[in-house]
């Protein structure tokens, strides 16, 4: 915290020192009358006051997406300033509790429906931190003047989160900026003192992006890292397991693990450019030099017997490293048409994988892979379009995506053939050691919904089906309270359907009803690979206004989640994977948040009060089997902006 005041200190300094420099040297022209007849004109220095009104704003601070800035769209959006669902700050309830984890912010995630990698290629086969990396990417901005943002979340129980922004134009076509974003939480189990952390987290990045005088010439880079650090807790030990699983809700309750510590490390040196040949095509480069570095460290006379029940490396100490690298250059070419947007490229990728007890590395553990693709979209009108993307590795793997919007239909596909993990074919580590040789996993997602709004109604109903093959997950062969996960890859097919039915109703003019439910079946599921709940439900209700002649805008409700009892998946801190486990029936449960959301002029606030069933039962839930949730406690976040 102290450094991040230290950073928004040197910035706001940076940027007042700036507009002094450039107000100090302002020259205004005057006329005066030397006679009647002749008018002469002097200069003298004249200092502006701006504090009689600020012309700075969220309209004039603009940003884009590469993405978008990729596909040619010029127009930037100005900054937004909703407050709807600013609550939703911690990780599983952003992503409408679609993903589980060990019931703490910052723990490792995973999420509860299938989803398809969009990497064909190689990869380290570790996914459990992604969603704090992926969530974090930069937007390039263009600002009539230096924009901070400061975000400060205390959360109740020692989980603290906070995001500071600053970025500024150098001059109308040079733009610069950074993000810094660290996560500190708590132990919620045997937390000995305040600074007891459970997660330490540390992610900033540094961009700049610009044009040449033409226009012809446009880039952007950006270096971004992160330090991603859990102390591992192995969930809670119980000597006697009851049907309430009260145990696991004791203040005093005793985690299995002590001093296992697993960290993700992650660098990336982003390039992108491109020149414009003509009207309608522009030459590009993009370069990617990443190294993502996934460790954990123990020992062994810490841990209570059984709980590791194999031995891999002969030493007290367990230091598990495994470091992947890759360098990825694509060159393409890419325009626009009238409605039509399209992009032919090609794509060359290095990548290395190096694991520290692994006598030989895995085969083809280095190597180079080429790529040729092709994106395009048509886009019908500002609210339609239909986008798609053809990638084919040229050893025979392949990626097909295909999107469909428009404002009564959305439809998506997903197709690929992809390479199953390094780690997933072979590994050898303090507790796991392992060596296989699997085959190319098939996935296949198609989602569609229709939808539509009448009045104060909006309805959408739609469908989602998953169709795996050689599929690989992870099994335990004791119980779920062993670390001995071990990858297996499924000789049958997994199919999975998903009806979904999510609605808006308002009502009484200010109050909103949102509710979503989802059913799953299992079409097939050999070798029992999936595990999903049958029913899904979030619901939320809220009363929206502005108040006080319109000084403060507020958003007010109560968010709730239920879900069906279903073996939720185990967690394996050694090798920092989900698996199967059949063991432990997550009951089913149901939570529920008060949330009020403001937003006074430019700074913004919440305040919300988690798990309140908790509250009144006295028991919570366990979204990860032995790893109880957060209780019913109070969470405050505010955010200010400034523009100058």
């Amino acid at each position: 915290m102290r450094f991040a005041i230290l950073i928004v200190i040197v910035t706001e300094s940076f940027s007042a020192l700036s507009q002094n420099g450039l107000q100090s040297r302002r020259k205004v022209i005057q006329s005066s009358k030397t006679d009647k007849n002749e008018p002469a004109k002097r200069t003298r220095s004249k200092i502006v006051n701006d504090s009689t009104k600020n012309i700075y704003g969220p309209k004039t601070t603009l940003s884009i997406s590469e993405q978008e800035l990729f596909e040619g769209k010029k127009k930037y959006v100005p900054l937004d300033t909703s407050i709807y669902n600013l609550h939703r700050w911690d990780f599983v309830r952003k992503f409408e509790n679609k993903y589980q984890d060990l019931g703490n912010v910052g723990t490792a995630m995973n999420p509860l429906f299938p989803l398809v990698s969009p990497t064909i290629g190689a990869t380290s086969g570790y996914k459990v931190y992604d969603i704090y990396w992926e969530t974090a990417e930069p937007r390039y901005y263009n600002t009539k003047s230096p924009f901070s943002r400061v975000n400060v979340i205390w959360g109740g129980k020692g989980r603290a989160m906070t995001h500071i922004e600053f970025t500024r134009n150098i001059n109308s076509r040079w733009n610069f900026g950074f993000n810094y974003r660290p996560l500190l939480v708590v132990k919620q189990i045997q937390s000995r003192a305040k600074n007891d952390y459970q997660v330490r987290s540390q992610y900033y990045d540094f961009y700049t992006t610009y044009e040449s005088k033409n226009s012809r010439y446009k880039l952007l880079l950006s270096y971004r890292r992160m330090n991603h650090t859990v102390k591992e807790n192995g969930g809670v030990e119980l000597t006697q397991v009851d049907s309430t699983y009260r145990g696991y809700f004791d203040p005093n309750a005793k985690p299995y693990l002590n001093v296992a510590t697993s960290a993700e490390l992650r660098n990336t040196l982003h390039l992108f450019q491109q020149f414009q040949l003509a009207r309608p095509a522009q030459l590009y480069h993009i370069l990617d030099v990443t190294k993502r570095v996934n460790s954990f460290t123990d020992t062994k006379t810490s841990e209570p017997p059984g709980y590791f029940n194999y031995s891999a490396v002969d030493t007290a100490a367990v230091n598990d490293v495994n470091t992947f690298q890759t360098v990825q250059n694509e060159v393409g070419i890419k325009g626009n048409a009238a409605f039509l947007f399209y992009d032919f490229y090609y794509k060359l990728r290095t990548y290395t994988n190096e694991m520290t007890h692994l006598q030989g590395q895995a085969p083809r553990a280095v190597g180079t892979e080429n790529y040729v693709g092709s994106r395009i979209s048509f886009r019908f009108d500002s609210l339609s379009y239909l986008s798609g993307q053809a990638e084919y590795l040229l050893d025979g793997h392949y990626k097909i995506d295909a999107t469909l919007r428009t404002p009564w239909l959305d439809a998506d596909l997903r197709s690929t053939l992809a390479k199953p993990g390094f780690m997933q074919q072979a590994y050898r580590g303090g507790y796991n050691s392992w060596s296989n040789d699997f085959n190319n996993v098939f996935s296949n997602q198609l989602s569609g919904r229709i939808k539509g709004r009448w009045g104060p109604l909006f309805a959408s109903a739609g469908l989602t089906y998953t169709a795996l093959h050689n599929y690989i997950f992870f099994t335990t062969y004791k119980t779920y309270f062993s670390d001995q996960a071990l990858p297996k890859q499924s000789s049958g097919n997994q199919q999975a359907v998903s009806p979904e039915v999510k609605m808006e109703v308002r009502f009484l003019k200010r109050f909103h009803l949102r509710p979503q439910v989802i059913y799953t079946t299992l079409l097939s599921n050999d070798d029992n690979a999936l595990s999903i709940p049958t029913w899904f439900s979030n619901v939320q209700l809220s009363y929206e206004n502005h108040l006080f002649d319109k000084a403060l805008q507020v958003q007010i409700g109560v968010d709730a989640h239920w879900h069906s009892a279903y073996q939720a998946l185990g967690y394996s801190p050694a090798v920092q994977q989900y698996f199967i486990q059949r063991d432990y029936i997550n009951p089913s449960f149901c939570t529920a948040d008060l949330f009020l959301n403001g937003r006074i002029k430019r700074g913004r606030f919440f305040i919300k009060y988690i798990n309140l069933f908790q509250q009144m039962t006295k028991q919570g839930y366990l979204p990860t089997p032995g790893y109880p949730n957060v209780g019913n406690t109070l969470d405050f976040g505010f955010e200010l902006i400034l523009f100058d």
